[in-house]
């Protein structure tokens, strides 16, 4: 193996933006993530779907679609 080619690895620490930290080696060092597996909802099982702006509503409203519920009460009648 060629030496002085090979970036140093070493210990750094990760630190989410939930507060867990854990050690790991790499050619970085430290480094601080947004989201961790203690975090991210695919790991916790709590995934939260947010529609914040309306946009399903808006589609609806926009194109006159109705709820499939409404549809078959409306046939039942």
């Amino acid at each position: 193996m060629k030496e002085k080619i090979h970036p140093k690895y070493v210990v750094g620490k990760i630190t989410c933006a939930c507060g867990n930290t854990f050690q790991v080696r790499s050619t970085v060092g430290d480094m601080n993530l947004d989201i961790c597996s203690n975090c991210h909802p695919f790991f916790t099982g709590k995934q939260k779907l947010i529609d914040s702006t309306g946009r399903v509503e808006k589609f609806i409203r926009k194109y006159g679609l109705k709820n499939k519920a409404d549809s078959t009460s409306d046939k039942n009648s």
